[in-house]
């Protein structure tokens, strides 16, 4: 069916409730009256690719459920298609919002097709990456255009959200080699920007031809998420310069997308101190006014390798608690190596425990129900029922069959000597055996 609207802000602009808003609203428990200002301000993005069909629509705010994102992929030492198509179907089950394809290696298309075909969670991709590995040609050889077309092709392909680095620009260059940053640039894309701005001494192709990759985005409705190419990559660069000019930038690009109806999320740090972190979104809600935003971590300290989806876990509560509302799961390989299906599952459980937390800090609507349930259930020592809440009920089970008490009606820890049921009993009149 035809419609009068190019995108779901076009939409929300023009008074049209679409068949997505409607989705996000019921899941958000808003009616669609609250939803629709909401995004025509930019405050809430539906990432939903016209192409991408099987679909299952999420809402992405401040306001809302804090959302997850997973980044899988091959490289050139793990290549197997196979097993990242396996990591996608154990995300979706386990919650993840949203899966980004950051594959360097191969022929990537094929597998793109094959996420906005089969994978009903929303898919995002970084076209910088995947130039080098279309053409088959080294980076200086590549022009603006050969960019610009690989963004097209992606979002013909059914893509709902591209990080774009957008935000350096031959200033950058200056900047970096005169700031004096500890960890120079980290962004794999914003480093791929970098070299090519280096090597062919041109403007960044993203940022030059900027109106005509918003065109793209508005024919297919795909969400551009403004990349963070000088996020901190460790503390000591943590809100420098580099960060804020970079930022400052993003804010007035996401304007020029709002201008075309194009949805905008902003890409945020990196490496961040905990005190850091409330004015870092703070800083951003304002100068973006108010465009969800998208944070890696923030990663807490530099010194966790092997547990560093521990330290995002902390910094994303945080962040998502102060505004934040996308998390970038870390998991424990990063900084190490490709993740594997285990790493995966502990980077979607560390970023889920952190979104749910800051959406009970926030008092977003329902948050709290299954805590309560949960509370529920452990008072009256109901297994099955605790179970039913667990954020991940095959390790609870687990822990606790390795582990099973003599007597059913406790666990291992204390035995009779456990509070619950030593309390349920004095309530009710009942003698207290404790031998």
């Amino acid at each position: 069916m035809e419609h009068n609207y190019a995108t779901q802000m076009e939409a929300a602009r023009k008074g049209i409730v679409t068949p997505q808003m409607k989705i996000v609203a019921e899941k958000e428990r808003m009616t669609t009256e609250e939803l629709l200002p909401l995004m025509a301000q930019g405050k809430v993005v539906i990432p939903a690719n016209k192409n991408h069909r099987c679909l299952n629509p999420e809402g992405i705010g401040s306001m809302l459920r804090t959302k997850i994102n997973v980044n899988l992929g091959v490289s050139r030492d793990c290549k197997d298609y196979d097993i990242e198509m396996q990591k996608v179907l154990s995300a979706v089950d386990m919650g993840a919002e949203a899966i980004m394809d950051l594959s360097s290696h191969g022929n990537t298309s094929p597998f793109r097709q094959k996420l906005t075909a089969e994978c009903p969670a929303m898919i995002g991709t970084v076209p910088v990456y995947d130039s080098v590995i279309h053409y088959q040609r080294d980076l200086a050889t590549l022009t603006a255009k050969d960019f610009i077309e690989v963004v097209r092709l992606h979002a013909q392909e059914g893509v709902d959200f591209v990080t774009l680095h957008c935000g350096i620009t031959r200033k950058t260059i200056e900047q970096i080699r005169k700031h004096k940053r500890k960890m120079n640039i980290v962004s794999r894309g914003g480093s791929l920007v970098f070299a090519w701005m280096c090597m062919t001494g041109e403007e960044n192709p993203f940022y030059e031809y900027y109106d005509e990759i918003l065109e793209i985005c508005r024919e297919y409705d795909v969400t551009v998420s403004l990349g963070d190419a000088c996020r901190p990559g460790c503390l000591a660069d943590a809100t420098d310069v580099c960060q804020i000019e970079e930022l400052v930038r993003l804010g007035e690009l996401t304007k020029r997308a709002w201008e075309k109806d194009v949805q905008v999320m902003v890409e945020g740090p990196g490496h961040v101190p905990m005190d850091q972190i409330a004015a870092n979104m703070k800083v951003q809600q304002t100068v973006c006014m108010g465009a969800p935003f998208y944070v890696l971590g923030p990663l807490v300290t530099d010194i966790a390798p092997g547990y560093d989806h521990i330290t995002a876990a902390i910094g994303g509560a945080m962040a998502a608690m102060n505004g934040a509302a996308f998390l970038c799961y870390v998991t424990p390989a990063e900084h190490l190596a490709l993740p594997n299906l285990d790493d995966v599952k502990q980077g979607i459980i560390a970023s889920k425990i952190a979104a749910h937390a800051a959406d009970i800090a926030k008092g977003v609507r329902g948050a709290r129900e299954i805590d309560d349930k949960m509370g529920d259930a452990r008072r009256a020592l109901d297994w099955e029922a605790q179970w039913e809440c667990a954020l991940d009920p095959q390790t609870a089970k687990a822990i606790r069959a390795d582990r099973s008490p003599e007597h059913e009606d406790t666990c291992s820890m204390c035995g009779k000597f456990c509070a619950v049921r030593s309390m349920n009993k004095a309530l009710n009149g009942e003698y207290i055996d404790i031998l």
